[in-house]
């Protein structure tokens, strides 16, 4: 039963192909593109105006030479809501429950931003290994700590956005389970397993809204860390 159980974080396939392929071609298809004429539809309209409040959110803590990097924010955070919420839907898969794709995401963005610092401001960047005023004997094993913590960020991203829509969707697994077996032994149990599964469904669905909001807003603070 528990292969069964996680067989769900699995890469499905179709005659030998990976469909994570049709998963991250997804967004091309949900989200249209502008036409030429001066008149949009409605929903261009909200998708627009959607867009436009995310990316002043995003730029809020942002100095103004940072704010080149909006539309690559931008995009990641659509892209990790639009995974997450897809992982909800019966019968799909949920790309961002692989370790390996939310570490192929944060490593390279987290490594741009602290290879930008290095560039444009090495002594401010450096200064954050050692806090102003430490004493003499304490500089060695703060420095450790300090590169130490700055080397595990990316890890914490990938972790972070990993473990939370793993553990909601095993629990919407189990207690799923939990309601086909109960359905025709105690069905007034059953209905009530299916009020706590509703409730389930709702706080996955805001996490999975956070944790892409999450992810998006670290990697700005680690860039207004590492920019002038």
């Amino acid at each position: 039963m528990n292969l069964t159980m996680f067989d769900q974080f699995s890469t499905p396939e179709l005659m030998g192909v990976p469909l994570v392929m049709m998963s991250l071609l997804m967004p091309v298809v949900m989200f249209p593109t502008k036409s030429p004429r001066l008149i949009s539809n409605r929903l261009l309209t909200i998708q627009s105006w959607k867009i436009n409040l995310i990316t002043k959110q995003l730029m809020l803590p942002i100095n103004k030479p940072g704010h080149k990097w909006s539309m690559a924010l931008t995009s990641l955070m659509i892209m990790l809501l639009t995974f997450n919420l897809l992982g909800l839907l019966p019968y799909t898969f949920t790309p961002t429950t692989q370790l390996s794709m939310n570490l192929g995401l944060a490593i390279p963005m987290w490594l741009t931003t602290l290879l930008l610092g290095m560039r444009n401001q090495p002594t401010t960047s450096l200064a954050h290994l050692l806090p102003e005023g430490t004493p003499m004997l304490l500089i060695p094993p703060l420095i450790m700590i300090e590169t130490i913590s700055l080397l595990i960020r990316p890890v914490a991203l990938g972790v972070r956005i990993t473990a939370n829509l793993t553990a909601g969707h095993l629990l919407i697994q189990l207690i799923s389970t939990a309601i086909l077996a109960l359905m025709f032994t105690l069905p007034t149990l059953s209905l009530l397993t299916m009020i706590i599964l509703f409730l389930l469904m709702t706080l996955e669905l805001a996490v999975a809204i956070i944790q892409a909001i999450v992810f998006v807003l670290l990697l700005s603070l680690y860039l207004q860390e590492n920019i002038k």
